[in-house]
């Protein structure tokens, strides 16, 4: 557990870059968030693959098997700016609102106290996740905001679950993480966010994702085991293209 430890939590001694542009997510609410609380995905090779597949698919690029509709997709207001790279591919667990060095070692010693914890939510037990189909985010297919990959927790024992409440909790406590966080978790993996268009010219908000669901409503994206948690710092990445890493908390691997 040290050597994972170490290897993301030195980061607090580079100091902390926020761009006036960025995309803010919880505008809504009027807050603004730096750092988010992830569980990893992307460094499943084989699923990253999977989610690049996915968009060749649905922007054509794939010749041997083309949509039906991809003459349509600037009608549906598709295109590949709204795509998560698969470098990131991630759950969110909570977001958080860490404004200077001193919030993010204070947050660092957060993750690091509670790390047993979270291990006995776990049950001391690994704990996997199945990816299955596709759904859109509060609203209809037709004008959806964001599509994800439904999370389900192999066993159906709640401890994942259990395990975010934990983590959502401490950072609650310190007055670090958005309002009604433990209430607005709904753990799900974005494949497609509109808010994410690059040319804001073309004023939409949505995109239509009836054809893209009805292609993998039913889709199995596989199984994968949460090895640990991060608190991952908006718009700056490692080396890997993931977000970067301020601490890590491994979960339980045997």
């Amino acid at each position: 557990m040290e050597n994972l430890w170490n290897r993301c939590s030195s980061s607090h001694q580079t100091p902390l870059a926020f761009k006036g542009n960025q995309k803010q997510i919880g505008q809504a609410h009027r807050e603004v968030f730096t750092h988010f609380v992830s569980l990893p995905l992307a460094i499943y090779p084989e699923l990253k693959k999977n989610i690049e597949a996915f968009q060749n698919s649905v922007l054509g690029n794939n010749d041997k098997n083309p949509l039906t509709f991809q003459t349509t997709l600037a009608e549906m207001g598709i295109e590949k700016s709204i795509f998560v790279s698969p470098k990131t591919f991630h759950l969110t667990v909570v977001m958080l609102k860490l404004e200077n060095n001193e919030s993010v070692v204070k947050a660092q010693n957060i993750l690091k106290s509670i790390c047993s914890n979270v291990r006995q939510a776990l049950k001391d037990r690994p704990v996997f996740i199945r990816l299955r189909g596709l759904d859109c985010m509060n609203g209809s297919l037709d004008k959806t905001r964001v599509l994800y990959v439904p999370v389900e927790e192999v066993g159906h024992e709640g401890r994942l679950l259990n395990a975010c409440h934990v983590i959502i909790d401490a950072f609650e406590n310190a007055g670090f993480a958005g309002k009604d966080a433990k209430s607005r978790l709904k753990l799900h993996a974005t494949v497609m966010n509109a808010s994410y268009r690059k040319d804001k010219s073309k004023k939409m908000d949505t995109f239509d994702a009836r054809e893209i669901h009805k292609e993998f409503e039913n889709k199995d994206w596989g199984t994968y085991l949460i090895r640990e948690a991060h608190i991952s710092q908006r718009y700056k990445y490692d080396p890997n293209g993931y977000f970067h890493c301020c601490a890590s908390l491994p979960f339980p691997h045997k």
